[in-house]
């Protein structure tokens, strides 16, 4: 057994632990880069060269460093860089490192896999040691991620990095079950890595929980958390912070937004961008190219690429949920011969970071929302990324194919456009993303709209699925912000349905709206002002197609006016979808259009004109002459209020009726004392019936021994007894007087005739 540490020796650790944070600010001061400089651009200390105090009493310069050891790092920090086997710093942990250590607010881009997480795990472990952090102290440095499985990540370099410190530091994101477990434990936890949602539930419903004394605020995915989707949530978290802190921000893809800086209160950031002079925008390792696919198509490209790469790890990403469901349940059943998982944002917590690990571990293929386009670095190299649908925007496309060529490691990506998305190549090579433009080849093409037309006969579930993918794929196209690639009205939705395996299109009220309101803005354009009333007339009469919905199509109807995000997805806020719709909305308003006036009349006719006076109640008399309004209210014959004439009558009408309840209590009364007094005869009757009973069998045992030793091996059935007054013993041995009939000498039978008598005689 070890023997537990002496006073002595922790007087000590804590003696050099106050020395060794006095030689890191003393260090940190004396090497402190300028302002608005990137340390990329001075040279490293050569090499031999001493580290830390000289015997002048100056200190090496750490700005320009290329090693974790040439910067002024505690001996627990580079202990633990040194287990995980960081030695050399990447470009992006070079720039930033020098300012932040400084405690600097930092604005960091960076290609994706190119160490962005180390470049502030550390500065925060060593913001929090020189301070002396502790346990009292309550939660000093918050991390935000968008994603659950980014968080968890972070959480293991973080535990990984700063294991030697005596830091404690909590996970806190959803899909958990054990939310009161973690309120017990959140106000003494020293780091928070955390998702916006679950962070702003502890500040609402935890008590006690405060972040005032925060030293370090965190933004992974900076530009995500900062979108439309969080912005409520970061809103409400940013209120409850002190504005005295140092401020992080990394992403792939960073803001410079003057009203989100301003949101965050930063002070002076440093704006690092280490790759913005490349000649890419993408890792060099990468391998990207792109090809049309007609929409139609998608699936069969799709499983005839995967037939063709059964010895790789690939990454698919497609648009919505039911989309990687629809396509993973279906494919699952064809079974190509290499394992397949797929990953969303409607699955729980536990599920997804299972499927995370094991795609790490094995050799498959994940499909997937962007849910895992965001930071995640996979143990082991992923060989491919396809993107089935395209990316809304040239942020999203870079962060899908960084889930490949990570580091210092290959990978290579493909992307499929339809003919009417070519113009996202021209976007994307104009943000310096070498992409090349390959043609398909049709030859390999295996199809599988037949086999998926068979699987959904045998299993009418995928059915359902499949209509579910159709519509998710089109409102997320309808969603889309850039219409000039993303326009709905140019699918082939026919032919997209039938891909799928579906018999018959689903109908879609938002898509035939649409194309009806494209006719009348055409029509408007284009016909003479004299006949524009009777073509639009026209055009607002006509129908597209008839028929009664099916119950679920009347569903799928429903999902696209109502507008339902799904739940969860990236855990962005409820109305992430509906912000973006909003906004295009918005600006959809501004655009004036000539109507005729005949649209314009028959809108107003279902408005109500508040100008128009009010209607007035006239009274007649019997006569059919008009009254005036106050007329009524007066008696003229006796010049009495005629109030109190209804009052009277009023009182008059309560007398009669209460003198109608008691002649009805009275008989209700009588009622019930006789149907009282008929159930108590008739357990009478039963009671006598069972004592008689056993009389008899008491008898029959003396007379005939053989019958009663048959029988003694079973007891009868003791009789229910029943408790009444002494008058009805009475008033029934006097009723069977009457009838001149002795109970004990009759049969069962009889018995019962003879209580069907009397109380027959009761009722007469």
């Amino acid at each position: 057994m070890r023997r537990p540490k002496s006073k002595k020796f922790k007087l000590q650790s804590r003696l050099s632990e106050v020395k060794e944070i006095e030689l890191l600010e003393s260090w940190i001061a004396s090497g402190k880069p300028d302002s608005g400089s990137n340390p990329l651009s001075l040279p490293p200390p050569p090499k031999g060269a001493p580290i830390g105090r000289l015997p002048d009493g100056s200190f090496s310069p750490y700005a320009g460093s290329e090693k974790f050891s040439q910067l002024p790092l505690s001996k627990r920090t580079k202990d633990g860089l040194a287990d995980a086997k960081y030695s050399k710093m990447t470009d992006i942990q070079r720039a930033s490192l020098p300012h932040s250590l400084c405690g600097r607010d930092i604005l960091g881009a960076a290609k994706t896999g190119s160490g962005k997480t180390l470049a502030f795990v550390i500065p925060v472990l060593e913001k929090l040691y020189r301070a002396r952090w502790g346990p009292e102290d309550g939660v000093g440095c918050i991390i935000m991620s968008p994603t659950r499985e980014l968080a968890g990540q972070l959480f293991e370099v973080l535990k990984s990095v700063g294991k030697h410190h005596g830091f404690s530091a909590g996970l806190l994101i959803g899909g958990r079950k054990d939310v009161d477990a973690e309120k017990e434990r959140v106000n003494e936890l020293n780091i928070l890595v955390c998702t916006p949602g679950r962070l702003l539930q502890h500040m609402d419903e935890t008590p006690n929980f405060e972040c005032s004394q925060l030293q370090v605020l965190v933004l992974d995915e900076a530009d995500r958390i900062l979108d439309v989707g969080f912005k409520k949530e970061l809103n409400a978290i940013i209120s409850q912070l002190p504005k005295h802190r140092q401020t992080l921000l990394f992403s792939a893809t960073q803001t410079k937004s003057v009203q989100d800086l301003a949101r965050l209160s930063l002070k002076d950031p440093e704006y690092l961008s280490v790759h913005e002079e490349s000649a890419t925008a993408t890792p060099n390792r990468l391998e990207q190219t792109a090809m049309v696919v007609p929409l139609d198509q998608k699936l069969d490209m799709l499983w005839s690429f995967i037939k063709a790469h059964l010895n790789s790890r690939i990454l698919v990403f497609l648009s919505s949920c039911k989309q990687v469901r629809f396509v993973f349940e279906t494919f699952k059943k064809l079974r190509p011969g290499i394992p397949l998982k797929c990953l969303h944002g409607r699955m729980n917590q536990e599920r997804r970071m299972g499927i995370y690990a094991q795609f790490c571990e094995k050799r498959s293929i994940l499909f997937s929302t962007d849910v895992a386009s965001r930071g995640l670095d996979f143990n082991k190299a992923v060989d491919w990324v396809v993107q089935v649908d395209c990316p809304e925007d040239v942020a999203s496309y870079i962060h899908r194919v960084g889930r490949t060529a990570r580091y210092l490691s290959g990978g290579r990506s493909i992307l499929f456009l339809m003919p009417s998305e070519t113009k996202m190549l021209d976007k994307l090579q104009e943000k310096k993303i070498p992409i090349r433009f390959i043609k398909a080849n049709t030859k390999r093409l295996q199809p599988v709209s037949g086999l998926l037309a068979a699987l959904l006969v045998k299993y009418p579930n995928l059915q359902y699925l499949a209509q579910r993918a159709f519509i998710t794929y089109l409102r997320s196209i309808h969603k889309q912000r850039d219409k000039e690639i993303f326009e709905v009205t140019k699918l082939p939705i026919d032919e997209f349905a039938a891909s799928l395996g579906l018999p018959m299109t689903p109908k879609v009220r938002f898509l035939k709206q649409k194309v009806k309101d494209k006719k009348v803005l055409e029509g408007l354009t284009l016909v003479p002002e004299s006949n524009s009333d009777k073509n639009a007339s026209e055009l607002l009469g006509g129908t597209l197609a008839t028929g009664t919905p099916k119950k679920a199509e009347l569903e799928l109807d429903e999902v696209l006016a109502t507008g339902r995000p799904e739940k969860a997805e990236l855990e962005l806020g409820e109305g992430f979808l509906l912000e973006k719709d909003a906004q295009h909305v918005e600006e959809a308003t501004d655009i004036r259009v000539d109507v005729p006036a005949t649209r314009v009349l028959k809108k107003k006719k279902l408005k109500i004109n508040v100008h128009r006076p009010v209607g007035t109640r006239v009274v007649f008399d019997d006569e059919g002459n008009t009254l005036p309004p106050l007329a009524k209210l007066a008696d003229t014959k006796t010049g009495s209020d005629s109030v109190n004439l209804d009052k009277d009558k009023v009182s008059q009408r309560y007398a009669e009726l209460r003198e109608e309840m008691k002649v009805v209590d009275k008989v209700d009364k009588a009622l019930d004392r006789q149907r009282r007094k008929e159930k108590r005869i008739k357990e009478k009757m039963k009671w006598k019936r069972g004592r008689d009973e056993e009389e008899g069998d008491v008898e029959s045992e003396d007379i005939s021994g053989s019958d009663g030793e048959a029988t003694n091996g079973r007891r009868n059935k003791k009789a229910k007894v029943y408790f009444d007054s002494d008058s009805d013993d009475g008033e029934t041995k006097k009723a069977q007087d009457n009838a001149g009939l002795v109970t004990s000498a009759i049969t069962l039978a009889e018995q019962e005739e003879l209580a069907l008598k009397l109380l027959s005689s009761m009722h007469s």
